[in-house]
């Protein structure tokens, strides 16, 4: 089985983490919506709150999981038996961030490989910071 993780603290999940989720679901045999607890960010929802409605937008889903973590992705990944990490990137500007994200979790865990996914037109300037 494929088993690929799209981590974030999804504050609040915006249309084009679902589309990339969902798209991700046709390449990948299940895609876990890793929620992370985000402590070191303001969140306007609680995680239960996002959890809760990450599980509603991917409600009929079959192959998309819902999965809340407080401690490093790359240990959340092991219990998982996932070593794919899915991110999007809307510009340019996010790669630096990304390309940084990806060589510290590769350090973690040299089997864990990061891949990107650009987001559908539709949604290129939707941020759930904004």
């Amino acid at each position: 089985m494929t088993r690929a993780a799209f981590p974030g603290t999804f504050d609040p999940l915006t249309l084009g983490h679902e589309s990339l989720a969902r798209r991700a679901a046709q390449v990948f045999d299940e895609v876990l919506v890793c929620v992370a607890a985000g402590v070191h960010k303001r969140a306007l929802f609680t995680l239960r709150e996002r959890v809760e409605m990450a599980q509603e937008s991917f409600l009929g889903a079959e192959n998309i999981r819902v999965l809340p973590f407080d401690d490093l992705l790359v240990s959340a990944l092991r219990r998982e038996r996932c070593r794919i990490i899915l991110r999007g990137m809307r510009a340019v500007s996010d790669f630096e961030f990304e390309s940084q994200m990806s060589q510290v979790n590769k350090a973690l865990d040299p089997e864990v490989e990061t891949l990107v996914f650009p987001p559908e037109r539709a949604h290129i300037h939707l941020s759930s910071s904004m």
